[in-house]
C-alpha cells in the first residue's frame, strides 16, 4: 500500500510542475526556433554559399516523417539491445 501512495504522490508531484511551468511560461516570448534563428543571423550577415545542392531539401511533412522515421529505428535498436542483454543476464542465472 505504502509503494502506491508513493507513486501517486510521484506522479502528482510531477503533473503539479509540469502544469505550473507552462503556466509560467505561456505567452512569454517567441516561440520560434534555434535554427531559424541561427538561420536570420547568417543570412543578415551577408554569408553566400560555396555551391548549390544538386536536388531540393524536403521540408515540412516529409522532414518531420523523416524524423519519425529515425526516431522509430532508434528505439528499435534500442530495444533490441536491452533485450539481448535482458536474455544474456537471465541464461547466466540458470
Amino acid at each position: 500500500m505504502r509503494k502506491h501512495l508513493v507513486t501517486v504522490a510521484i506522479v502528482l508531484t510531477v503533473v503539479t510542475i509540469f502544469v505550473v511551468a507552462l503556466m509560467l511560461g505561456a505567452g512569454h516570448g517567441d516561440q520560434g526556433g534555434t535554427d531559424a534563428a541561427a538561420g536570420a543571423a547568417i543570412e543578415s550577415s551577408g554569408y553566400r554559399p560555396w555551391f548549390e545542392l544538386p536536388f531540393r531539401i524536403p521540408g515540412g511533412e516529409v522532414e518531420s516523417g523523416l524524423f519519425a522515421m529515425q526516431a522509430a529505428l532508434g528505439g528499435i535498436v534500442l530495444g533490441f539491445v536491452v533485450g539481448k542483454l535482458h536474455e544474456r543476464r537471465k541464461g547466466k542465472r540458470a
